[in-house]
């Protein structure tokens, strides 16, 4: 398995880069998250990922140890091939990726071009233990910031809101004040519904 190249960059392009290494050129599928990463340096240095099927042999190249996990967890999941994965990477960063899947976020996931309602929940379902593993995060520290907020929107569809609508006034109100309790989220929402 090849686990990294490094070499002279020799071209660039928000697909793919190739990478001379001592007079052979190694051409590396990358996502638009590691494209931003790269500064046009001579020397470069990506982590690597070998796909190999029975017509070709694939290079994916990643700006950091991080970006390659999540991507080798994501391809794990039945119906994300490679191209998914990369777009994923292309549309978030790592980061929000890991974050989106620890807190079961469907609409981040979703938001992603080629992903629908199913395949996020799909990977949701198939990955969130995994990241909480992997990453040690305490379930209750990833989502906590979000009770307050999750509560108000609880209230209001009792009230009889709809969902979609409240969503966006409480949305608002967390821009302006993002430590309100959740009787201030209500009193604030109330006014504006």
């Amino acid at each position: 398995m090849i686990t990294h190249i490094q070499g002279k960059l020799s071209e660039k392009n928000p697909t793919h880069v190739v990478i001379d290494c001592n007079g052979v050129g190694y051409m590396l599928n990358i996502s638009l998250h590691t494209y931003s990463q790269i500064s046009d340096k001579e020397q470069l240095k990506l982590f690597t990922h070998l796909q190999v099927k029975e017509d070709s042999h694939t290079l994916y190249g990643f700006s950091s140890l991080a970006e390659r996990e999540i991507f080798r967890l994501l391809i794990s999941v039945s119906g994300i091939g490679a191209s998914i994965a990369r777009t994923m990477l292309s549309s978030l960063t790592p980061k929000q990726i890991r974050e989106g899947i620890a807190t079961g976020d469907v609409v981040l996931i979703q938001s992603i071009k080629g992903i629908g309602a199913k395949t996020a929940q799909r990977v949701i379902l198939d990955l969130k233990d995994k990241i909480l593993k992997i990453y040690d995060i305490d379930e209750v520290s990833v989502s906590g910031g979000n009770t307050n907020k999750d509560e108000a929107l609880s209230a209001l569809e009792v009230l009889g809101f709809l969902k979609k609508q409240a969503e966006r006034v409480v949305d608002k109100i967390m821009v302006t004040q993002p430590d309100a309790d959740v009787e201030t989220i209500i009193k604030q929402a109330l006014k504006n519904l």
